[in-house]
């Protein structure tokens, strides 16, 4: 029996579960459905931009805000160019963040000072979105200069030290050669400058050596790399001129050719150094210590090595111009001889030659002939002057039976008034010698 107050219950079975299971899916899925249709139609009421859509509208947001429309920012400048056209392009920075600035030809113009890095300015302009690609930037009308940027002032202070000391003295730098064996070249390996630097060099001079030290030219360390290089290509006597460079940027690029270390080793060198950093209106304390200045590398290298074809252009010139010089010559000398050879005072002189050869045969004949002549009275005399000698001889004499006595201190006796009795004596004959004794002593009369 059912109790009053309880509803009935009825007992489930799996196919009662199976539909109710069937019913809770399908009104899930109905669900989905209806949440699609709504996200559907959410996103049909959200525009979709195309990237040029899109930089138009954030340009056009820019321009009409009025707090970026025309405002005043104050910063540092860096990375400064002027392009061919006119326009400036630089960076405004501060020590926290950076920002790209354009100053058109128009407005540029209006400058009275020449914007450079390092350089603390006003900028007057407006913000806004470059289309092309999408990057924020400032547009100035004017610029205002409001001091300089701690990068710039030590970049004076250490000029004026350099120049103190006598660095930058034209009478200390030396002129580059003409023709150089080899050139070195102090650059990063891997950066455009020295891409630039040989293909200009092997261009102009394709048998040109060039020896690459690869340095780094930004950064920690980068000084002292590019100064142990310098010093290396001296030690080694590597090059006959030296290129030391890199490509353009900013001052803060461009900072480690300012450091003293890199000045004193420019300073230092035996080798004659072309300073080639950044572009035109890049100055950095490396190009006033350097024998000579290149506003880029591709010009440092047409600076220090002359064209190959007109070298040899101006060889094969000036070989013909010597050849017809000597020609000219030659032939001005050939005809003055000819007119001398002609001239009535040559022929006198030729005649006046004649007869003085012909004297000096005479003469030399007559020398011969007296000389032969005393020859032969020498030679008389001479033999007359031997035969007496030989008949003075003592020899001759001795060969004759004759005797010479000596004493025995070698002394001739002329006599036997120097002899007495038991002296021993010496007699000499043709044959030779022998010894003898005085018995008696015996003089003739009148003596």
């Amino acid at each position: 029996m059912r109790q009053a107050g309880f509803p009935r219950i009825t007992p489930w079975g799996p196919r009662c579960l199976r539909a109710i299971c069937t019913q809770i899916n399908c009104a899930e899925n109905a669900a989905y459905e209806k949440r699609r249709e709504v996200r559907d139609l959410e996103q049909a009421l959200i525009p979709v931009f195309r990237v040029s859509e899109l930089n138009e509208y954030v340009s056009l947001m820019l321009s009409n805000d009025p707090n970026l429309s025309d405002l005043r920012v104050s910063g540092e400048i860096s990375g400064f160019k002027r392009h061919s056209s006119g326009h400036l392009y630089f960076s405004l920075k501060d020590e926290g963040a950076l920002v790209r600035c354009v100053m058109f030809r128009q407005q540029a113009m209006r400058l009275s000072f020449q914007p450079q890095d390092g350089m603390q300015v006003l900028l007057y302009g407006r913000a806004s979105l470059y289309e092309k690609d999408g990057s924020f930037q400032l547009y100035a009308n004017y610029l205002k200069k409001s001091g300089e940027g701690e990068l710039y002032l030590r970049f004076l202070a250490l000029k004026k030290e350099m120049e103190e000391r006598g660095w930058f003295d034209e009478s200390r730098k030396r002129p580059i050669p003409f023709l150089p064996r080899r050139v070195g070249v102090v650059t990063s390996g891997t950066g455009a400058a020295v891409q630039d630097i040989l293909n200009i060099i092997l261009r102009r001079f394709p048998r040109m050596p060039v020896v690459l030290a690869s340095v780094r030219v930004q950064g920690e360390g980068a000084a002292e790399e590019i100064a142990k290089a310098i010093r290396a290509m001296n030690k080694k006597s590597a090059a006959d001129v030296l290129i030391v460079g890199r490509g353009g940027g900013s001052m803060e690029d461009l900072w480690a050719f300012n450091e003293p270390v890199v000045a004193e080793a420019i300073f230092s060198s035996k080798i004659p150094v072309i300073s080639a950093v950044g572009h035109e209106t890049d100055f950095t304390i490396a190009d006033f210590v350097a024998d000579l200045r290149a506003p880029t590398p591709s010009a440092a290298a047409e600076l220090c090595v002359p064209e190959m074809d007109a070298c040899n252009e101006a060889v094969h010139l000036q070989s013909d111009r010597l050849r017809r010089a000597l020609t000219a010559r030659l032939e001005r000398m050939r005809a003055t001889v000819r007119l001398f050879a002609t001239a009535k005072a040559f022929r006198l002189l030729e005649n006046r030659l004649m007869s003085e050869r012909q004297s000096l045969d005479n003469v030399r004949e007559h020398v011969f002939r007296s000389t032969r002549e005393q020859i032969v009275r020498a030679r008389s005399e001479l033999a007359r002057m031997r035969a007496q000698l030989v008949a003075l001889d003592p020899s001759a004499v001795l060969e004759r039976g004759y005797a010479i006595l000596t004493d025995p201190d070698g002394r001739t006796l002329g006599g036997v008034f120097a002899m007495h009795a038991s002296d021993a004596v010496n007699i000499r004959m043709h044959d030779g010698t022998a010894g003898a004794r005085i018995e008696t002593v015996n003089m003739t009369d009148g003596n």
